[in-house]
């Protein structure tokens, strides 16, 4: 498994492009940024250079479509989500990802029956790049009234929901948070296949009851409750082989710089990682 960041909870990080140099430095082997983007302000070429002289890659890019909304703006975002596609695959990136939001104010019936068409596109706009479509179920229980209906919000409903899908491509994206939120157990992630798991995002929760967790009140990898060691334990036990990312919606405090909390973060990774036995792509 590799260890990777996402730029949440980093503080006012100036660009992806010392974004990639603050990862390298502290010792992260992946990140997950906008492939399109950074080639647009550096070539292909230069893009790709960025990476390797820091020793990372991209993780994961963020589904660029607006599959939520309404048709014509589904259908707006479809050339995008075609060049960010290149994009990625030019800088050797595989995995994209978006988030399912566990209520709706839409109703859930033919909300479903459009969200499902609409990602079995993007699935297969993706595939021609050989890129893979992570879903992410979130689990935090005050997002499940957030809105007027309730909607996915389990992992078994998200594999049903894949399933639905269709496409080969198509899994899930693990986050720990939200294991935990549903009260799941590495049993759990045990019974998964690891082709089952586009992509990982690990974090930690406060020790508070689970059902007054809220989704911007995470903590840094080994500062809370969640059971990190045996999350990837089971990961590892599967032969999940990919990128561990993390991610900490907390908004950063205006005191703490993006370099100290990069080191926080490794630090919560090493002592993860060592309390399961664990090596990180050989660092």
């Amino acid at each position: 498994m590799l260890k990777g960041l996402t730029l949440a909870g980093l503080g006012a990080v100036e660009s992806e492009e010392r974004f990639i140099e603050l990862a390298g430095e502290g010792g992260f082997q992946a990140v997950d940024i906008d492939a399109r983007g950074l080639i647009e302000r550096l070539g292909t070429e230069g893009a790709a250079a960025k990476l390797e002289r820091h020793g990372v890659v991209i993780g994961a890019i963020g589904l660029p479509v607006e599959w939520r909304a309404g048709e014509d703006e589904f259908l707006a975002g479809l050339p995008g989500l075609t060049e960010a596609a290149a994009a990625a695959r030019a800088l050797g990136c595989t995995r994209c990802c978006t988030y399912i939001l566990p209520s709706t104010d839409a109703k859930p019936a033919h909300f479903m029956a459009v969200a499902t068409r609409r990602l079995r596109i993007c699935a297969q706009i993706l595939g021609a790049y050989g890129i893979k479509l992570g879903l992410e179920f979130v689990g935090p229980h005050h997002l499940r009234t957030a809105w007027k209906y309730p909607f996915i919000w389990t992992m078994e409903e998200t594999l049903d929901w894949v399933e639905a899908i269709g496409e080969p491509n198509v899994g899930l994206l693990l986050d720990a948070y939200h294991w935990y939120t549903n009260g799941l157990s590495v049993d759990d992630i045990e019974r998964l296949q690891p082709q089952q798991i586009v992509h990982v995002h690990i974090n930690d929760a406060p020790d508070l009851p689970v059902e007054a967790v809220l989704d911007n009140g995470r903590l840094y990898p080994g500062e809370g409750v969640i059971d990190l060691e045996g999350f990837l334990r089971g990961l590892h036990r599967i032969g999940y082989d990919g990128i561990v990312s993390q991610e900490v919606l907390t908004p950063a405090m205006p005191e703490d710089t993006p370099e100290q909390l990069i080191r926080r973060s490794k630090a919560g990774f090493d002592r993860v990682f060592s309390a399961a036995g664990i090596g990180a792509g050989g660092r």
